[in-house]
């Protein structure tokens, strides 16, 4: 089977170093054999807010809309952005919160704890960028934002992450670091 990518850049500016990973693996996709459509959330217009909980959905704005129809058309999703705080930024997160809905993304089972896992069968790829170097992200804060997104956001949608790339540190890493971090990304599409 195809496989049918969706690269998500979570950074809301495109002009980040996340930004350039983002177009390094898509220029190295060009060179493979996978069919790749792209996302950007900083030039998606929706509320990132989820006002009432699931209390009461709210409509999906457009570009909410157009979203989830990609999601339902990948069978493979790279998400590459930036680890703020422990974890991905806000505008990732309201995204998680007002897109992955249930009925879309997971649907609770009626009188039963248990859910069904409506994105099953799709994989994921995390490109994530941090200052907190990786030994320390990993043996101290015991890595959180992963876990997050492997498990209690991804995972528990049915969407395997196969893999983990770390960029990191940003902070303070040279023009030639950065420029290797770039080939690998492209390295990464290509592999796609």
């Amino acid at each position: 089977m195809k496989k049918k990518t969706l690269i998500i850049l979570g950074h809301p500016h495109a002009n980040s170093f996340c930004g350039s990973l983002f177009e390094a693996y898509i220029n190295g996709a060009k060179n493979s054999d996978a069919d790749l459509r792209e996302l950007k959330l900083g030039d998606l217009n929706f509320d990132p807010v989820l006002w009432n909980g699931y209390n009461k959905i709210q409509d999906l704005e457009p570009d909410l809309q157009k979203a989830q129809d990609l999601i339902s058309w990948a069978n493979h999703l790279v998400f590459v952005y930036p680890n703020w705080w422990g974890a991905m930024p806000s505008l990732m997160k309201g995204f998680f919160d007002r897109a992955f809905l249930p009925g879309f993304a997971f649907k609770y089972r009626e009188d039963s704890p248990l859910w069904d896992k409506l994105l099953e069968g799709r994989t994921a790829h995390l490109m994530v960028t941090m200052d907190t170097p990786s030994w320390y992200y990993r043996w101290i804060f015991h890595r959180p934002g992963h876990h997050q997104m492997k498990h209690t956001i991804l995972g528990f949608c049915g969407i395997n992450v196969e893999k983990i790339s770390e960029f990191a540190p940003i902070k303070g890493s040279s023009e030639e670091q950065r420029k290797s971090w770039l080939e690998k990304a492209k390295a990464l599409g290509r592999k796609s």
